[in-house]
């Protein structure tokens, strides 16, 4: 496997390219709250939003602990057209292999989930072992978190507004007035 440079980590972007509004998430994979915008308002706005063409949608990680990371590694592992697919299992598996115990059990438990989403064991090692990724992806966060002063999770980015965490109903207003615009 190449060694991945900062300017190598892509963002993972759903819906068009060209989209009249877009909102970037900041979100941890060890965040509860992020579990559950991902759970909730997160499956409105991709049905109504992204996947209409409205909003483009931009997904960013946040790492406050290296279980977040090793989560990371493994969703953008899986590769860019099931990067949302692994992160919604490592969502609603969040509190499974969060609280799986000491770091080997969540690796474990992290590498079950990857299997579950179709990836092989090497290609799980090669992934978890690549200290290069890992060390481009933490300065790849620590440059976006910086430059959009995000300092909790969830957090967004509403064609470049910063935002908290909030129901669908705000979402979708704030959505509509973009759209408007």
């Amino acid at each position: 496997m190449a060694t991945a440079q900062e300017g190598d980590i892509a963002d993972m972007v759903q819906g068009s390219p060209d989209a009249k509004v877009e909102i970037i998430e900041y979100a941890s994979y060890t965040c509860p709250h992020c579990a559950s915008f991902h759970a909730g308002p997160y499956k409105d706005l991709k049905k109504d939003y992204v996947d209409t063409g409205k909003v483009k949608f931009v997904f960013r990680e946040v790492y406050f602990d290296r279980f977040g990371l090793w989560a990371s590694m493994i969703a953008r592992c899986a590769g860019p057209d099931r990067f949302f697919g692994m992160t919604d299992l490592l969502f609603k598996e969040q509190s499974l292999w969060s609280r799986a115990g000491d770091p080997a059990a969540i690796v474990a438990e992290l590498r079950k989930i990857g299997l579950k989403g179709g990836m092989e064991e090497a290609q799980l090692n090669a992934c978890l072992e690549d200290a290069d990724n890992a060390q481009a992806l933490v300065a790849w966060y620590q440059e976006n978190a910086e430059r959009d002063d995000v300092g909790s999770t969830p957090s967004f980015l509403i064609n470049g507004e910063p935002y908290s965490n909030m129901n669908y109903a705000d979402f979708s207003a704030i959505i509509e007035e973009n759209l408007a615009e």
